[in-house]
């Protein structure tokens, strides 16, 4: 059995709008990262960065399930001794919900240049218009 290797001269990447209004945080995630991976493609190779470029708009109409708006917390370091900040999940989203989608699907891609080079291909936004239209992206259902 012989196994086909996609080259990256053959890549042909495609743009997708992804719509985060009234559905889970974590879904929508999970579907983005599989798209920026490009695991949807028949010739996907594990090696090689196939992924698409992904819009996703409404991130700010994204919900999150159960009591974690009150029990999540976003952790982040300033460096110095105590400098441990806590932000918890019901001010992140609404104040920041494009990083709040974007910590999550960053968490759920490769950590090596593959996951980097695919966080590139991301644009987030909260509203419903985004300035991509020129590439003319197609819709993608969750």
């Amino acid at each position: 059995m012989s196994t086909t290797l996609l080259k990256k001269e053959t890549l042909e990447r495609k743009w997708y709008v992804v719509d985060a209004a009234g559905k889970p945080l974590g879904r929508t995630a999970v579907i983005v990262a599989n798209l920026l991976r490009g695991k949807h493609k028949v010739d996907f190779t594990p090696a090689v960065d196939c992924g698409d470029y992904v819009i996703v708009i409404n991130t700010d109409k994204a919900i999150l399930t159960g009591k974690k708006l009150d029990q999540k917390s976003y952790y982040r370091v300033s460096g110095w001794i105590g400098g441990l900040k806590e932000t918890k999940a019901r001010t992140m989203m609404e104040t920041r919900s494009d990083y709040a989608l974007e910590l999550a699907v960053k968490g759920m891609l490769p950590k090596n240049s593959i996951g980097r080079n695919s966080m590139t291909r991301l644009h987030l936004y909260k509203g419903a218009e985004h300035p991509h239209a020129a590439q003319k992206p197609e819709a993608w259902t969750l």
